[in-house]
């Protein structure tokens, strides 16, 4: 996670797949020859979710080398550091006399739109939090409050225990993608892996749990920029997002019908007069709410180059990675633009009070095209299979 953990949880903790992902079971589960809802609500027990810690920090090294895809399932990702023509980046020297990659705005951001869709989502069926009002009318004061549908938790099994992160609903045509930060699903063995929307300690699955799927060879279907993964998590920090794909609940319904999906925005200003940040504090009962604005931050920090999104937000330690930063956010849907993810410098930052995002720029907007090409692939072979 961005924080620093206690020294017993990062010495037991194993870095997050990212991906796709090699599968190994946990010695007290039985090996499983797919991973649904029905697994995934059996093994996620209220108490185990309790019981989960945030991700544990990476080193800024190169993780691992790439995992071999399957051509079918995970189209490759362009990698844009191997083609000069490609690179959204243009230097930039920062104050160590250094320089450092940074994003360069398109002239108009890219929203996706919302995918029609037959099912109706499901809708606040009382008065929007009061937390909304307060933490709009208090800039930069986080507060803890009941949450919104549409972000949860992402938890994982991975090394000696259970770890989580905050991920969120993105809008996609397949209505089955979630975006989180990198770093939160990067390493070597992660499993078990599943969303939770609006999870709460005393509502701990108010609406299912939807699993990472697996592909043909069991790993799960999580999309991390190529370069990500192999340079690790500081000099790569400017690309620290992931998406997956999640699959029904137990009920049979995907994840956007049931509780909506924020649009993906890329090529947006770094300064923003509003965002909404929510994120899940490891010590909290309930997820955190804050409204700022937003500023550029460029590193001088040769170790970790790139300009950065920046937000001042009082209260998000661990847990609170891959935590959506949302513009134009609707109380009533309970829904907006997603333009970063709590990550980035530093995993997210070296303090509670100001978080970080890698820029939503043309790398992650051709990310999560590969993992709506790909998903929609997953999506057909299921169907072929079953039919």
């Amino acid at each position: 996670m961005r924080r620093t953990l206690t020294m017993a949880a990062a010495t037991a903790a194993l870095a997050l797949v990212g991906g796709p992902l090699a599968v190994t079971e946990a010695r007290s589960a039985p090996v499983l020859g797919r991973w649904s809802a029905v697994e995934a609500q059996a093994f996620w027990t209220p108490e185990r979710m309790a019981s989960a810690v945030p991700a544990p920090p990476l080193p800024g090294a190169a993780s691992e080398p790439e995992p071999s895809a399957d051509p079918a399932a995970n189209p490759a990702v362009p990698d844009p550091s191997s083609s000069p023509s490609s690179a959204p980046y243009s230097s930039v020297p920062s104050s160590s006399a250094t320089t450092a990659p940074t994003p360069t705005p398109t002239t108009k951001p890219t929203p996706t739109p919302a995918p029609a869709s037959t099912v109706t989502v499901v809708k606040p069926v009382r008065a929007p939090d009061p937390a909304y009002a307060a933490a709009a009318a208090h800039p930069g004061v986080g507060r803890d409050f009941d949450g919104m549908p549409v972000v949860g938790r992402m938890f994982v099994m991975t090394g000696g225990g259970a770890y989580f992160c905050t991920a969120s609903v993105v809008s996609s045509p397949g209505r089955d993608l979630v975006v989180s930060a990198a770093h939160c699903l990067l390493g070597s063995d992660a499993r078990q892996v599943a969303f939770v929307p609006h999870y709460r300690a005393d509502k701990p699955q108010p609406h299912g749990m939807f699993p990472v799927l697996r592909d043909s060879a069991g790993r799960a279907k999580v999309w991390i920029h190529p370069r990500y993964r192999r340079e690790g998590a500081d000099r790569a920090a400017t690309l620290d997002v992931a998406f997956a794909q999640v699959g029904p609940n137990s009920s049979g319904a995907l994840v956007e019908d049931v509780v909506g999906g924020n649009r993906l925005v890329t090529g947006a200003s770094y300064a923003q007069p509003s965002v909404t940040l929510v994120g899940y504090p490891a010590s909290a009962a309930r997820p955190r709410l804050c409204v700022n604005r937003t500023t550029k931050f460029t590193s001088s920090d040769p170790k970790i180059p790139g300009s950065f999104q920046r937000i001042d937000c009082t209260g998000y330690p661990g847990g609170t990675s891959g935590g959506p930063f949302l513009t134009h956010f609707d109380t009533r849907s309970l829904t907006g633009d997603v333009i970063g993810v709590i990550g980035g410098w530093k995993t997210g930052g070296d303090t509670d009070d100001t978080s970080y995002s890698s820029y939503f720029g043309a790398e992650i907007r051709a990310l999560y095209e590969t993992a709506v090409a790909s998903a929609r692939m997953t999506r057909a072979t299921r169907v072929t299979r079953s039919g």
